[in-house]
Order: C-alpha cells, then structure tokens, then sequence
C-alpha cells in the first residue's frame, strides 16, 4: 500500500477536472438530477405542510405527543430543504478541499 502511495504521490499532472462537455448523456443526467431535486422540494414543502397541520392540532387538543411530532416533521422538513438547496455548494466545497491535499 505504501509503494501504491508514493506512486500516486510521484506522478506528475494527476488531477480531476470535472467537465461533462465530451459524454455524451450529460445533459440529460443533469436534467434528472433536477428533476429529482424538484421532487425532494415537494416532498420536503408536503412534510413541514403535514407537520404544520399536526403540530396545530396536537396543540389545540392537547395532545403533546402529537404537537411533539408535527414540530419535529416541520424542522426535519426544513433541514432536509435546506440540504437539498445547499447539495451544490457543499458539494464543490468539499471538493475544493480536496484539490487542496497534497
């Protein structure tokens, strides 16, 4: 494994350079990728909706346990729109982190 490393640390111009121009395909893998993103957001906007709704009426009936999860599926849906908006930029941040190893 160390002969592996010091090879992989010898060779001269090894870097990744993420184009999708020369596939053929790219296009439409990103255009899925997007789709899928778009679902996630609705699905993430119908569980903080039906979180809303259970949070409101656990607590207008006193049902702490049922006022509990809705509270809990509205910051989950939250968290989980906010990943899904933030994916690229955590994505290229980490990796330009990366490409800083040497």
């Amino acid at each position: 494994m160390h002969v592996l490393a010091s090879l992989v640390a010898d060779a001269p111009g090894l870097s990744v350079d993420p184009n999708a121009s020369p596939f053929p395909g790219a296009h439409q893998l990103q255009s899925l990728i997007d789709g899928l993103g778009f679902w996630a957001l609705l699905a993430a906007l119908a569980g903080m909706v039906v979180g809303a709704v259970l949070w409101a009426v656990g607590h207008h009936s006193s049902n702490y346990q049922q006022a509990y999860s809705g509270r809990k599926g509205v910051v989950v849906s939250g968290a989980a729109a906010m990943v899904i908006g933030a994916a690229p930029a955590l994505v290229r941040f980490f990796f330009n982190l990366g490409n800083q190893v040497r």
